[in-house]
């Protein structure tokens, strides 16, 4: 799969996130099993997107917290709702917005059809 069509994965699945856990705080957001669930798998869609990346695209992309996303990824059937909150309030936001600046500066990386090295 092209990094451009990842790219596009990741940056869907955490505006869900950040959609579906908008005004809540965390007691909210842990009662609410069914919005738990779906931003879990969310959650999880970004970290195996995120893991699948090319070696090139990571190089490049340093600002991203790749070592708080596989530590997340291992951790997130353990201390589920712990990992949960922190990557809805940490690491999605903080993923998103390089991102958002990587888009702008380096449009490269979100252009289909773009040879990966």
């Amino acid at each position: 799969m092209l990094d451009a069509a990842v790219l596009a994965i990741i940056e869907e699945a955490g505006v869900n996130v950040l959609t579906m856990t908008e005004g809540l705080d965390e007691s909210e957001f842990l009662s609410t099993r069914l919005t738990r669930q779906e931003v879990r798998r969310q959650l999880v869609v970004m970290s195996e997107s995120l893991s699948s990346l090319s070696l090139h695209a990571r190089g490049d992309m340093r600002e991203l917290d790749w070592e708080g996303w596989a530590a997340a990824a291992r951790r997130i059937g353990t201390d589920e709702n712990e990992t949960i909150w922190f990557l809805v309030r940490s690491l999605v936001p903080a993923t998103l917005m390089w991102l958002r600046l990587y888009r702008t500066t380096r449009p490269e990386f979100f252009a289909y059809g773009a040879e990966e090295k």
